[in-house]
């Protein structure tokens, strides 16, 4: 029997054998074992579950002061065993079992890719990534991750960007550090430089508690591995080190049912790592992680080969949106513009988009079938960090991102898609919606070819305002139309 089963995020204090386990939510056991040596090095441990004739092996970890853990999110109702495997005999052959119950309104599964360039969840409901980017999210310290995890659930962003590994925060410090300094196991000075082979559960802990708080709010979080801003290493730790991080991590976060990987922040300013490198990488998160998490990399000036079979989606740093139907073409996977620049007032251009330019890339994107990213960085004067680490958000591009946000799902499409070529730009289902986006053109009539056999109603939206306005009339074939002539509206047909 497990000595500790837990069925939420955390263990549980005493033995709780046989508790009910929602549907993709997150099944934990916990055992007593060796703590002397170096337990993440000479320590095996995982479980293998199993629900009938299936069974799926998951790794456990080390999770510090002589406890082992293991984590397993069940995709099947029913009941569930499972025994403990471990090169120690005391952690082996433990043996255990949970019911999987019907999930909770609310609780959808794991997002996966779905109709090739789109995305829903476990359980079929179409999901359309409107997310942000808050690298410090993981780490920043409190008010500030208080502050942030606030502003994004008022926001109604549905994904945020954070790193995983600790980036320089101004005057602020991180939480910790995701690793031990050398000789603090023993007691000794800890100011040194960090033992690479011993992870700092504690700060992982944390990070699993924000991650939760996302998963709680209905948001994804699309954890970056690695990234070039850190100034204490980690971007350079070599081979050995590389992966047994990604493997201690992948052990600890990959039942969490809203995990993304990002397997780098623009990976193409880590000099120290080559492409053979960021393969290597790609596959050991996939074979390690049981539940498939979606997978991509982030780039600064060189494109990644999105087509290889690792990579689930493209996560690219760009806003040349017009390529979208060319990278489609060659890569066959939905499209995430996850850097389009950012809404603020920094000196650096990437860093002063107005928020009617913000609204205006979120537009393009939706229109071009595929999704982006929203980032902010306005200049603070007191100390806090600015909105893409962590911290208040200023600006006035979220409520008209969350407005084409909801406008899409109001829809009932599983995705839009552009047609070649288009006169104006569009997107939408064939006979059953098609959104047009006027973009800087101020249309006073229009001629728009809709199909003869489908009657559709019409609604003249303006993005910025947030207004809806029904056309009266019914529409198929050659509508000519009366427009404002006002710059950046959109026209909606649906099927009647």
């Amino acid at each position: 029997m497990a000595a500790g089963v837990s069925s939420g995020a955390r263990a549980a204090e005493a033995p709780r054998h046989g508790d009910a386990v929602e549907k993709w939510n997150v099944f934990e056991a916990s055992f007593p074992g060796p703590s002397d040596g170096n337990p993440f090095l000479d320590v095996q441990f995982g479980a293998r579950f199993t629900y009938q004739h299936r069974t799926v092996d998951v790794n456990g970890f080390y999770d510090g002061g002589g406890t082992y853990r293991v984590r397993f999110s069940p995709d099947t109702v029913g009941d569930w065993s499972f025994v403990t495997t471990s090169n120690v005999a005391t952690l082996a052959g433990h043996a255990g079992s949970f019911s999987c119950i019907d999930p909770e309104p609310g609780n959808r599964g794991p997002v996966t890719t779905a109709h090739q360039f789109h995305f829903q969840h476990a359980d079929g409901t179409p999901y359309f990534p409107f997310g942000t980017t808050c690298y410090a999210y993981l780490f920043v310290p409190d008010p500030w991750y208080a502050v942030t995890l606030k502003n994004l659930k008022s926001a109604g962003f549905n994904k945020v960007r954070a790193c995983l590994l600790p980036k320089p925060l101004g005057d602020l410090q991180p939480i910790g550090m995701p690793f031990e300094r050398k000789g603090a196991a023993n007691g000794e000075d800890s100011a040194g430089e960090f033992d690479l082979t011993r992870p700092n559960p504690a700060y992982f802990q944390e990070v699993e508690r924000r991650i939760q708080a996302l998963l709680e709010a209905g948001i994804q979080a699309d954890v970056i591995l690695f990234h070039p801003y850190d100034k204490w290493g980690f971007k350079a730790m070599g081979p050995e080190a590389d992966d047994r991080y990604l493997r201690y991590t992948v052990a600890r976060l990959s039942a969490y049912r809203n995990v993304w990987w990002s397997i780098a922040n623009e990976y193409d300013l880590i000099k120290s790592k080559s492409t053979t490198d960021w393969d290597r990488f790609f596959r050991i998160v996939q074979e390690n992680d049981p539940y498939s998490h979606l997978r991509s990399i982030h780039q600064s000036r060189v494109e990644y080969d999105n087509s290889k079979p690792w990579c689930t989606h493209a996560s690219l740093q760009q806003y040349d949106f017009e390529r979208t139907a060319e990278r489609m073409a060659a890569w066959n996977k939905p499209i995430i513009y996850d850097e389009i620049q950012y809404e603020g007032n920094i000196a650096r251009r990437w860093g002063n988009l107005s928020p009617e330019e913000m609204t205006h890339r979120f537009w393009r994107a939706v229109i071009n079938g595929a999704y982006a990213t929203h980032g902010e960085t306005y200049i603070t004067t007191d100390g806090s960090p600015v909105w893409s680490d962590a911290g208040e958000l200023h600006g006035t591009s979220p409520e008209r991102i969350r407005f084409l946000h909801t406008l899409l799902e109001s829809t009932g499409t599983t995705g839009l898609m552009a047609p070649p070529a288009p006169y104006y730009p569009n997107a939408g289902n064939p006979g059953k919606l098609v959104l047009y986006s006027f973009d800087f053109h101020c249309v006073g009539e229009y001629e728009f070819p809709l199909p003869e056999d489908v009657s559709f109603k019409a609604t003249l939206i303006d993005p910025w305002a947030m207004t809806q306005q029904p056309i009266p009339g019914s529409f198929r074939g050659k509508s000519k139309m009366v427009l404002p002539g006002k710059p950046y509206l959109a026209v909606l047909f649906e099927k009647v």
